[in-house]
């Protein structure tokens, strides 16, 4: 291998590139769509959290207006919490458009999710929506098809690659220095746009920058270099093994397509067909069955309420639940939400494996689809895939857990069992609750959810590799 030779190959891969029009004017237009996509996304984000504030701040000004009421009253008028975008959901939206962005919190019932912008949509949303991320990851591709088709076949067409290879550049060395000339071309047309991108639109949303959201930015950047090399490494091998220019162009559109929309579509339905998720009427009714299997506190011949009974009134050693120093309405309804809580976490874990199981499908041909490996973890550090949205169901049902349990606490100790319906408590007693602050995803837990998405992607720089170091041994590639 000669350095020397492979740097001058891609010296003058920059020395074509600046010299031709065409290929300036469309990275002009990739340019100005970068722009444009930084903009969108970035008053995206930026009108959703100030409606989401808004109605936040109305929610708890409701909230904070009770009159004094009976805390069973309040547990039942329930809350609102808001789902916030992630401060690089401007760069990827991810699922943010699909999932839900707000929940009602109340005694008894855990709600789903509700008020996704899809759910709005008027149909469009399903041809995708315009990112940084779509930009970076679907038209750059097609920008370096169209830079590096004919790197290799066009040699061979006019007759310039014999004379290289009679000289002393090996068919490895014309490989590489091609190769490296339309990934550091890439990287500089790019990669300081991506990072600009990035910090503009993030210092925009926040006072500064955190410790995390640095790393994640950093760590963007580097996947999407490592991305560019792996699509400037199959463009130079389809160029290499092709026999003109035009049968390479088409082979990598052929390409294309098949990264871009055949697998991605196929993985998608192929994970809802061997892992089938219960409807929610299905999934609603298995709550409800296994709470009157372990115990329905609204049926008074219960075995398992009747047991509490007994054991209650035996601790403090009276004969009826009227003479009990607390109120027994208020234990049976505690009781009645750890049950009902229990039995909704074991089945929504459940439901949650069988979306991880779907999703590991496409996980697995990232190894054949470099695309869905860039798109997990493109999602995974922006903070707009499924593990984040699924972190937000689980903080909210705890908090609405907490909640519940402490409103049952002020109903256990302040309020008496005789006349229950009509004794109210002081307002203050339920104002004083936190606020709810949902905790994001941890850099080291993103990672750990993206493992298999960072190992596809070194597997295909491996690939990429190999693949250029196997066309280069083989004579009847080079002529």
């Amino acid at each position: 291998m000669n350095t020397r030779l492979i740097k001058i190959i891609a010296r003058q891969e920059w020395a074509a590139f600046f010299r031709a029009r065409l290929p300036l004017g469309l990275y002009a237009v990739l340019l100005s769509m970068s722009i444009l996509a930084i903009y969108i996304g970035w008053q995206y984000v930026n009108n959703f959290n100030e409606h989401q504030t808004e109605a936040k701040e109305e929610v708890h000004d409701h909230w904070m207006k009770q009159p004094d009421r009976h805390p069973h009253r309040v547990a039942h008028y329930g809350y609102l919490v808001f789902r916030e975008k992630s401060p690089l959901s401007f760069f990827d939206f991810g699922l943010d458009s699909y999932v839900g962005n707000s929940v009602f919190l109340e005694a008894h019932r855990q709600n789903t999710i509700n008020m996704s912008e899809a759910g709005f949509s008027n149909g469009m949303l399903r041809f995708g929506e315009l990112s940084m991320a779509v930009v970076f990851q679907l038209l750059v591709p097609l920008f370096i098809i169209f830079i590096g088709f004919h790197t290799i076949a066009g040699l061979k067409e006019n007759g310039l690659l014999k004379i290289l290879l009679c000289q002393k550049a090996t068919f490895r060395d014309v490989l590489l220095g091609k190769a490296a000339g339309i990934t550091l071309l890439t990287w500089f047309l790019f990669l300081p746009l991506l990072f600009l991108g990035l910090l503009i639109g993030t210092v925009s949303h926040s006072a500064g920058l955190s410790t995390d959201e640095l790393i994640r930015m950093g760590l963007i950047v580097l996947s999407y270099g490592i991305y560019f090399l792996i699509i400037s490494m199959i463009v130079v091998a389809v160029s290499a093994i092709s026999t003109n220019a035009r049968n390479a162009l088409m082979a990598l559109v052929l390409i294309w397509i098949l990264f871009y929309v055949m697998v991605p579509k196929s993985a998608q339905n192929l994970g809802n067909t061997i892992f089938v998720a219960p409807d929610k009427i299905t999934f609603e009714q298995g709550i409800e069955s296994d709470i009157a299997k372990v115990g329905d506190s609204h049926n008074p011949n219960d075995p398992h309420f009747s047991e509490l009974k007994e054991s209650t009134l035996k601790r403090y050693g009276v004969d009826s639940i009227q003479a009990l120093p607390i109120n027994y309405g208020a234990l049976v309804m505690q009781e009645g939400e750890n049950i009902s809580s229990g039995i909704f976490d074991k089945h929504y874990n459940q439901l949650i494996q069988i979306y991880k199981s779907q999703n590991s499908i496409a996980s697995f041909l990232s190894f054949i689809d470099p695309f869905l490996a860039i798109r997990n973890i493109s999602m995974n550090l922006s903070g707009t895939d499924f593990e984040s949205f699924t972190e937000f169901q689980k903080q909210t049902e705890r908090y609405r857990f907490e909640k519940t349990q402490a409103l049952n606490k002020i109903h256990l100790n302040q309020i008496k069992f005789k006349d229950d319906s009509k004794q109210r408590v002081n307002a203050q007693s339920f104002q004083q609750q936190p606020e709810f602050k949902f905790q994001p995803v941890p850099i080291k837990m993103s990672l750990r959810h993206g493992a298999m998405g960072i190992s596809a992607l070194f597997f295909w720089v491996l690939a990429s590799f190999t693949l250029l170091s196997f066309i280069s041994k083989k004579r009847q590639f080079q002529l």
